[in-house]
């Protein structure tokens, strides 16, 4: 059975959609609805949903920056009033998106062309949404990791990057550790660094990033290393030569 997400800051919306799709389409399994481009973010990572249509003006992150967050995790049908612009450019970027209010026989064509789509897997949308965009005029905010999803024991965990105290990597293994847990996943120091905002987490050292909010202070040990010390952790974080400079005005 498809399964699908409904992104829209109107809950009004989101009902009209969910009762039309109901009717037009009785096999999709609607598991999730979001009220705005951050939870329609975290309910992809978490429920990898067939489809995901997301609306494109909310408040917060809107529905291109959703869209370009998500990728090719899922395949993505946007929500939009009528808007010449808009439709001239997903027409052209061959996007699928639904018109408010969702009329059942308009509806039903796009419904076709998704029955089509489902075994198929979802284009990645970073590029594609980034030409929509500027044929639509519209800035976007740069995208960065808001999620991180970490495996602590057999138990697979969603955890919001600014929970994240620091990220610190060995040869297998990446540790994520919290203020209550520690975690573990496969994706290197190097990868995390060019996905998670820089001015929230630091590269101290080509093995470890903190979180700048969890800095408690800057110690030396006898060598002359200097060490981050991390709020309400015994940890101390060696930062490496290269990365000293950030902590002269400390």
């Amino acid at each position: 059975m498809p399964t699908a997400i409904l992104a829209d800051d109107e809950r009004l919306m989101r009902d009209q959609l969910r009762l039309r799709l109901n009717q037009v389409w009785p096999e999709l399994d609607i598991i999730g609805e979001a009220k705005n481009g951050e939870e329609a973010i975290a309910l992809v990572q978490s429920h990898r949903p067939d489809f995901t249509f997301l609306d494109i003006r909310m408040p917060g992150k809107t529905g291109l920056e959703a869209a370009q967050a998500i990728g090719n995790q899922s395949h993505v049908v946007f929500i939009t009033a009528y808007d010449q612009y808009a439709l001239e450019a997903f027409e052209r970027g061959a996007v699928d998106y639904v018109l408010k209010p969702a009329e059942p026989e308009r509806l039903r064509l796009t419904v076709e062309r998704l029955k089509a789509r489902v075994s198929a897997p979802p284009n990645d949308m970073s590029e594609i949404v980034a030409q929509l965009a500027k044929q639509m005029g519209v800035a976007l905010k740069p995208t960065h990791l808001q999620w991180i999803q970490a495996s602590i024991g057999a138990e697979l965990r969603l955890i919001p990057v600014e929970d994240i105290l620091f990220f610190q990597s060995d040869e297998k293994y990446t540790r994520v550790q919290t203020s209550r847990y520690e975690a573990l996943i496969r994706k290197p120091v190097r990868d995390l660094a060019e996905e998670l905002d820089p001015t929230l987490f630091w590269q101290i050292h080509r093995s470890t990033l903190v979180n700048v909010n969890a800095i408690e202070g800057v110690a030396r040990d006898l060598r002359g290393r200097h060490l981050v010390l991390i709020k309400g952790q015994p940890d101390k974080l060696e930062v490496s030569r290269s990365f000293v400079h950030l902590f002269k005005q400390m």
